[in-house]
Parts: structure tokens; C-alpha cells; sequence
């Protein structure tokens, strides 16, 4: 039996709201340029479809279908920066606080005078 995907389903809203607005994005750099959805989703390699729910902002468009997109309307950032960790300062000051305070020696002390 299928299981159902709940976060395609009902996302959280900043989630589903960063999507559509992205799909809005996408629409309109593609009518700038004056390109019809057959002839993004023919320079991509997918379907109408997959274009289509994209500037929709669908939950259950391709991932890939969204960055090919970027790509070919010029808008994709360089690969470095996308979720880039070194810019993560919730996450860095996270993993300060799980660290150790002081290193260990890695051997074990016996009462042994």
C-alpha cells in the first residue's frame, strides 16, 4: 500500500509560501523572455507538465524541475552558495554548545599512587 506524502500534502505554510512564490518567479522570468511553457520544458528535457506545476508552485514538482528552470533562465546561484553551512550561524553556534570542553587524553586514569 502507498504511504502519503504529508509534507507534499500540507506543508508548513513558509514552506508552501517560498514555493508559490518561487513558481510566481519562475512564470515571469520565463514571459520576459518570451519563451512558451513547450519550449522551457523542451530545453529542460521534461514535459509541459512538469513546467507547469513548477510555476504553479505544486508541492509534488520535481525539485529538479525547479532548478532547471533557474538555470535556464540565468537565475540559479553558484553551487557553493546553495545552503551553503559555513553561513549556518544558528547551526555553528549549535554544534559549539554539543562540543567538548576540554580534550580528552583518550587514556584512562587509575588511583594507582
Amino acid at each position: 500500500m502507498a504511504q502519503n506524502n504529508f509534507l507534499a500534502l500540507s506543508p508548513p505554510y513558509a514552506v508552501e509560501e517560498a514555493i508559490q512564490n518561487l513558481g510566481q518567479n519562475l512564470r515571469t522570468a520565463r514571459i520576459r523572455r518570451n519563451i512558451t511553457i513547450a519550449e522551457a520544458a523542451e530545453r529542460i528535457g521534461t514535459g509541459v507538465r512538469a513546467v507547469r506545476d513548477a510555476e504553479h508552485g505544486k508541492t509534488t514538482a520535481s525539485i529538479a524541475a525547479y532548478f532547471a528552470l533557474m538555470w535556464l533562465y540565468g537565475l540559479l546561484p553558484d553551487s557553493g552558495s546553495l545552503a551553503d553551512p559555513d553561513t549556518d550561524t544558528e547551526g555553528k553556534r549549535l554544534a559549539e554548545s554539543h562540543s567538548p570542553k576540554r580534550a580528552s587524553s583518550g587514556r584512562r586514569m587509575d588511583n594507582e599512587f
